[in-house]
């Protein structure tokens, strides 16, 4: 009689947790809100606004080996197994008469330190680590601080 006493105890404060837990953050799990925020999840959300992209303006690195930042849109470049838009101003051969910073010598390299005439197939996709910089809010709230601000 005891022990059937104190599982009904036990069931009823787990269920009088788990409501009190839909109660304070409702659809979320440990505190955390979904970024579709409270629309749910049979409903189309509105997306949200294009980010700006300031032209021509280069953002400081923030720390040590940090691939640059793209200063420009790249909206429907491509950048595919038979195609790289961003060589066609990047490259060595056209960087000058366009403009643009030429790619860093370490991406003719490939993984046996052989240097190459062309473009090492492990940097020929530009987008897996550099990334345009856009104006944009940070999706959650971080207190990161650069190299140089640490004392």
């Amino acid at each position: 009689m005891k022990k059937l006493l104190v599982a009904l105890l036990s069931i009823g404060a787990l269920v009088t947790g788990l409501a009190q837990a839909e109660l304070d953050n409702p659809g979320g799990v440990g505190g955390l809100e979904s970024l579709r925020g409270t629309t749910p999840i049979e409903d189309t959300r509105a997306s949200d606004n294009m980010k700006k992209y300031p032209r021509e303006q280069a953002l400081d690195s923030d720390f040590v080996y940090q691939p640059p930042l793209i200063p420009h849109n790249i909206r429907n470049y491509e950048v595919s197994l038979n195609a790289n838009k961003c060589l066609s101003c990047h490259s060595w051969k056209n960087a000058k008469q366009m403009g643009a910073t030429k790619i860093s010598v370490t991406h003719f390299i490939n993984r046996q330190d052989a240097v190459l005439a062309d473009v090492s197939p492990r940097r020929y996709f530009c987008l897996q680590c550099h990334v345009p910089q856009a104006d944009a809010k940070p999706l959650v709230e971080n207190e990161y601080e650069s190299v140089d601000s640490l004392r």
